[in-house]
């Protein structure tokens, strides 16, 4: 048998006080008000014996907001990469006393619309929508019925949405630091892309800024990418293929790979060879998935800050909310986030640094 639901009158009874008294005392008005310090702990008092509850939805209709957040992605619920952006926005929308209602289309554009128009229903006060992948977007029509925040992805066209990406560019210029850094300048190849920017995958932001990256920070000590091989898909067994292809027709020095999973079929194409990591050739690496960390020997690579883009995108949000009202003239601001080394055991001294 359901227990029936204790409402203000409840409170208001057992206290012994008007239910408009109650009510102000509840919302913290009552001081504000010249309530009584009695009465305020008569009520406190009293809710709290009752264990009630406010009414979330009538809440929502007096002060006009739900206190609740709409979070719609692709794949970034279902995946272990990525889940840590939902964390991260979680928690930062509990520190602000709010909850995420969270949506995954799993790319389907009519079930996107569909979840957007259920977060709508449901008077979200912002929205946050999310890409599993760096990458740009064609923005639903409904996007702009609430305050929103595009993360982990650009807009195909002009918007005025605020956007959190990783920085990713930066990432490109630290992969190639911490080789240059342990004194490699000749033989660095690059297994995933090409060495110039048509030789990228057109729909990965992340390809292109990577490749940006490394290449200003070689630039910058007058050193050029020895060669690269493509990769049609960055999964493991691509990788294998393409660092295979290049021991046939050269010695490479040192590898970037541009993520983690085409760092672990390098791994195998080298050892294929009679090669050791990095005794042979030094590997940096991007994402710091989980395999970085069960590689051996462990792969040093530039990391994914899924958590703080979270939280990042919930921050940005509350900005966007808190705008007393819209400029449709406003171009969307790209608030970038800084991606960490993980320094770990794929990279040593080149030998010519060591002579």
């Amino acid at each position: 048998m359901s227990r029936r639901r204790v409402t203000l009158a409840d409170v208001a009874k057992a206290a012994g006080v008007s239910r408009p008294t109650a009510s102000l005392v509840l919302s913290g008005r009552g001081r504000e008000l010249r309530i009584s310090q009695d009465v305020e702990q008569r009520v406190l008092r009293a809710a709290k014996e009752l264990q009630y509850r406010p009414n979330i939805v009538s809440v929502g209709l007096r002060t006009g907001t739900s206190r609740t957040i709409g979070f719609v992605s692709d794949t970034v619920a279902t995946s272990r990469l990525a889940g840590d952006m939902i964390k991260g926005a979680l928690e930062a929308a509990r520190d602000r006393g709010f909850m995420l209602f969270i949506g995954e289309t799993e790319g389907d554009a009519e079930l996107e619309r569909l979840l957007l128009q259920a977060m709508y229903d449901r008077q979200v006060d912002g929205l946050i929508l999310a890409s599993m992948f760096t990458r740009t977007i064609k923005l639903p029509k409904a996007i702009t019925a609430a305050p929103a925040v595009l993360l982990n992805a650009l807009p195909k066209q002009p918007t005025t949405l605020p956007a959190v990406l990783p920085d990713e560019v930066e990432a490109g210029r630290r992969a190639a630091r911490v080789l240059l850094d342990a004194g490699h300048r000749d033989g660095i190849y690059l297994i995933g892309v090409g060495p110039g920017l048509r030789d990228v995958p057109s729909d990965s932001l992340a390809a292109v800024e990577r490749l940006v990256g490394i290449r200003e920070a070689l630039g910058e000590v007058g050193v050029k990418v020895a060669g690269a091989r493509t990769c049609p898909d960055w999964q493991p067994e691509y990788g294998l293929a393409a660092t295979r292809d290049l021991l046939r027709s050269a010695q490479p020095r040192a590898l970037i790979c541009f993520n983690d999973r085409i760092a672990m079929g390098a791994y195998q194409a080298l050892d294929d060879f009679g090669l050791k990591v990095p005794a042979d050739v030094s590997v940096v690496s991007f994402d710091d998935h989980p395999i970085a960390s069960w590689m051996r020997p462990q792969l040093t690579t530039v990391a994914l800050p899924h958590y703080e883009l979270g939280r990042k995108a919930v921050d940005v949000l509350f900005t966007e909310i808190d705008r007393d009202r819209p400029d449709s003239d406003r171009v969307g601001e790209v608030y970038r986030v800084s991606m960490p080394v993980r320094t770990r055991e794929s990279v040593a001294p080149s030998a010519k640094s060591l002579g």
